[in-house]
């Protein structure tokens, strides 16, 4: 992929999928705010369809593809919201499919890949394995692999969400974002920083499962185990040669790990203030603000809430 053209393309891509997601509000928080220092936005791709960021490159990503690739079907593999947007857009699109999922996948996070219309097969413990079976079933059967994150397409999808971000707000100072695969912050962070080079990009993962964080600190992708986590959409390994791995490098400026139980308070001060649910990986760019709020008293901040797809059981965990 070509990396000088990311923004260009992102760009493109907001413009294709524009009238099949919502343009989601960017809401300034007076709890986070009064509570920092800080001016606190928080963009809330919880209330996207199907509950997360994840139907912007999924709806790139189908609109991509040839006539002949719609046919054959496609194939992906999903902790849950990639499914799920997954399943909504092949829907839409008249594209059939399949959707493997980890063993411990929660289960409103199947429930919404059922009720989109996907059919769900499980495979595996961690995300990383479900992909690489993923993609294996893919060439097997002649169909389409739908990777969450290592897909330029996929990429410049999410990246629309920072294009929505830029023509909300200005000066955006610095932005937090959850991470797994990184696909969604290689996104925001490349059109952001196109608009703005000096905007910080902080990425955001649980110390249970650290991989991005620790595979930039050895200069390589490096495979680690994860242990259990509130934040089961960014959780699990990152596929050999993922292309995120180098747009991460070059946008991301700061790396914060969060505990459990910073998550937990993460997701509880949201609930609190403002009434809604956010699923772990929300709490976990919650949780990395509350972390280093200090840093950016006075700054323009943006949280990006991911996502909202919580089951029941984990939110009685939460509170």
């Amino acid at each position: 992929m070509d990396r000088d053209r990311l923004p260009a393309n992102i760009v493109l891509a907001a413009n294709r999928i524009s009238s099949h997601v919502r343009e989601t509000a960017l809401d300034r928080s007076p709890w986070f705010s009064e509570a920092s220092g800080c001016n606190v936005y928080l963009k809330l791709e919880n209330l996207q369809y199907t509950g997360s960021f994840k139907l912007r490159g999924a709806f790139n990503k189908l609109l991509s593809l040839t006539p002949e690739q719609r046919r054959a079907g496609c194939v992906a593999a999903s902790s849950g919201n990639h499914g799920a947007a997954i399943s909504y857009a092949m829907k839409k699109l008249g594209v059939t499919g399949v959707i493997f999922v980890p063993e411990q996948t929660s289960s409103a996070k199947i429930n919404a890949i059922r009720q989109a219309g996907g059919i769900v097969q499980f495979f595996g413990t961690d995300g990383l394995d479900t992909e690489n079976h993923a993609r294996a079933y893919a060439n097997e059967k002649g169909m389409v692999y739908l990777s969450p994150y290592n897909d330029g397409h996929v990429i410049a999808g999410q990246g629309s969400c920072g294009v929505e971000i830029a023509r909300q707000l200005s000066p955006v100072d610095v932005v937090f974002v959850a991470v797994g695969g990184g696909g969604l912050i290689s996104g925001i962070g490349a059109f952001l920083k196109s608009v703005n080079p000096d905007v910080e990009v902080v990425s955001c993962q649980p110390a249970a499962s650290p991989v991005m964080t620790e595979s930039v600190r050895a200069g390589e992708i490096i495979d680690m185990p994860s242990e259990p986590t509130l934040s089961d959409g960014t959780a699990g390994g990152i596929e050999a040669g993922a292309i995120t791995f180098d747009i991460c490098q070059d946008v991301i400026d700061r790396y914060v790990l969060v505990t459990e139980e910073e998550i937990g308070d993460g997701m509880r001060q949201l609930i609190d203030s403002h009434h809604m649910l956010p699923e772990g990986a929300a709490g976990v760019a919650i949780a990395g603000f509350l972390k280093t709020a200090s840093d950016y008293r006075g700054k323009n901040v943006v949280i990006v809430v991911c996502g909202g797809n919580i089951s029941r059981d984990t939110l009685k965990k939460v509170i």
